[in-house]
């Protein structure tokens, strides 16, 4: 028996499945016919908000997309009608990374950040230069009913070198592609940089290269509570992609990265809060088919740092979506939780309470986005 199928007969003899799943977006349904992409956040009343990638006209990854957002108000049983929350005319708004403000003494009762993306071009199209990607933001500060006019940052985190764009920027590295996260940002709630938002992304830079070997991860972030956005370090390993990050116990920011060029996942470490990267490698613990993931830092009773990951186990294909829990700050993954066993992709995952964990993901071959209300011991 090899090893990926002995540890997917672990994970089966050893868990028992959560909850059955509530279905949340379903491709054909409410004017889209697919639903990508998904993001989820608590707002500070409490109320759940799930985000994805409504697409007008079919599953391709250009074309009539829009963000839209549900709500539930109980915990993830039962969810309100859409919301269109950004679009870009008829061309492209996507990769939602959401994150919820806590600390601008402007804002007692919370600001939502919704970072995502414009493009006027496939992704193909952009890669070869014939096109652009564009970095916005939008904010909410009534838990999402609301929200602002799109704020345009591209210029202050994106080293797009095309003239059209910004005749005075003469950088050496010829940015082209460009993608947030996509799944939830995060604010550090502790340590030098407390209150600091930060955003993983990615990019592509020069010419397209066999395996996506043109992208590297990177971050972005603010310290003024959006006033403001430096451009992090790009990760220095060729063909790191789609990313997401936690802030561990000591302060040490990780940041871990869907992997072009291998089948295991990709993790970078900073100790300056993710303007530089201490060290990059790649983590044999966790097997991927080259997709987004969902990293997250919980909060326990005890005090005890864990973290939550999810994703695909199969390296062949998008399957067997799993929770891994470490409690040694990513040194090594010791609980697996299995969400379900096929036909799963992009997941995105939020702390309910100390016993339960909420999963957002693409189920059922892109037909639904589902949410999950996944029991753990801690």
């Amino acid at each position: 028996m090899n090893f990926f199928l002995a540890l997917f007969v672990v994970i089966i003899s050893s868990t028992k499945l959560s909850a059955q799943s509530t279905p949340v977006f379903i491709s054909g349904t409410d004017g889209y016919q697919s639903f990508r992409i998904p993001a989820i956040i608590k707002a500070n009343n409490g109320d759940l908000l799930a985000f994805c990638e409504g697409r007008v006209n079919g599953s391709n990854d250009f074309g009539n997309i829009q963000i839209v957002l549900k709500r539930s108000s109980d915990e993830g049983k039962t969810w309100s009608p859409l919301q269109i929350v950004a679009n870009n005319d008829h061309l492209q708004a996507g990769n939602p990374a959401p994150v919820v403000d806590l600390t601008d003494p402007r804002y007692p009762q919370g600001r939502i950040f919704l970072f995502y993306n414009t493009g006027n071009a496939s992704e193909t199209d952009v890669r070869k230069r014939k096109g652009h990607r564009d970095v916005l933001y939008l904010t909410s500060t009534d838990n999402g009913k609301t929200w602002s006019t799109p704020t345009d940052i591209t210029l202050q985190v994106n080293r797009i070198n095309q003239p059209d764009i910004n005749p005075l920027w003469n950088f050496k590295e010829d940015w082209r592609s460009y993608a947030n996260a996509p799944g939830h940002a995060l604010q550090f709630a502790e340590g030098k940089y407390k209150d600091r938002i930060f955003i993983p992304a990615n990019h592509s830079s020069g010419n397209p290269k066999p395996q996506y070997k043109d992208y590297n991860a990177h971050g972005y972030y603010s310290d003024d509570h959006g006033a403001t956005f430096h451009l992090g370090e790009s990760v220095l390993f060729a063909g790191s992609n789609e990313s997401t990050a936690a802030l561990l116990a000591n302060g040490t920011l990780m940041m871990n990265s869907r992997n072009q060029t291998g089948k295991y996942r990709i993790v970078s470490l900073s100790k300056d809060g993710g303007k530089t990267w201490d060290t990059t490698f790649v983590d044999y613990n966790l097997p991927d088919p080259e997709c987004e993931a969902s990293l997250l830092r919980l909060d326990t009773k005890r005090g005890r740092s864990v973290l939550a990951f999810s994703n695909n186990i199969d390296k062949n294909d998008r399957d067997s979506l799993t929770l891994h829990f470490s409690f040694d700050e990513g040194n090594s993954w010791r609980k697996n939780i299995l969400v379900e066993p096929a036909n799963t992709g992009y997941s995105d995952i939020l702390q309910l309470s100390n016993k339960n964990i909420g999963v957002l993901y693409e189920a059922d071959d892109y037909k639904e986005i589902k949410f999950k209300v996944v029991k753990w011991n801690h």
